[in-house]
């Protein structure tokens, strides 16, 4: 597999061939989207009928979206709009600070025991089934921040950055939104908690980081979720 990355930005084609599809390309409802985009993305990189997924991808808004992949996206049906893909390649030292975006779903590991792997549980949803029943409505807004920077923050450590630019601060990330999605996919439907973060992050081991960024972050990948969208700060 190479080791090149390629970050680009696609967009569904907006003339009347393809418009004339738009609705069933990409649904209005957010929930049958993520679904379909998942679909409708994987035209561009399954270039074998036994391809492995090797890119991430995210929704900017409805048709428009950001890859980064292993290998530049190959539009065969002529339906996209691609800008130029860009290598992904960043060159960074230890204490660049960097603004950044990411979509995820976010989990952990609940019920395991000796050599049984635990399940994957809704980071939010297990910190509040821990909260008394009659108060996690006025509870849920901290915990959706609480659980969330602290799952990020342990992706940090594993995966060479720090929240917030300081040394353990996360001051200067925000947990934007919460939200669970009921996802339609091969007749067994999938729900799934995605938490969107913004702000800044500081990285300590260059190396450790590019390669996170390449694989992801989190679970939900192949709909939406993982993608981190970095820019100087």
């Amino acid at each position: 597999m190479s080791s090149d990355l390629y970050l680009s930005r696609v967009r569904l084609r907006r003339d009347a061939p393809i418009h004339a599809l738009a609705r069933l390309l990409v649904p209005s409802s957010t929930e049958l989207r993520a679904g379909a985009s998942h679909r409708l993305l994987w035209t561009l990189f399954a270039d074998t009928a036994d391809r492995s997924r090797d890119f991430l991808w995210r929704e900017a808004e409805p048709g428009l979206f950001y890859t980064l992949s292993r290998r530049a996206p190959n539009d065969q049906h002529e339906m996209f709009e691609i800008d130029p893909p860009k290598k992904f390649a960043p060159s960074l030292t230890v204490g660049d600070r960097l603004a950044f975006s990411l979509r995820a779903n976010a989990t952990v590991a609940r019920g395991g025991g000796p050599d049984k792997r635990g399940k994957p549980c809704d980071v939010v949803m297990d910190a509040l089934y821990h909260v008394p029943s009659g108060t996690r409505a006025e509870q849920r807004t901290a915990k959706v921040s609480e659980a969330g920077l602290g799952w990020l923050a342990r992706q940090g450590a594993k995966s060479g950055f720090r929240l917030g630019g300081g040394s353990s601060s996360v001051s200067g990330v925000d947990v934007t939104s919460y939200q669970t999605m009921r996802i339609e996919h091969k007749g067994a439907p999938l729900k799934i908690g995605v938490l969107e973060f913004e702000g800044v992050l500081q990285v300590s081991d260059p190396e450790v980081f590019v390669g996170a960024v390449a694989s992801g972050f989190g679970r939900a990948k192949a709909f939406g979720c993982g993608l981190m969208l970095l820019r100087r700060g």
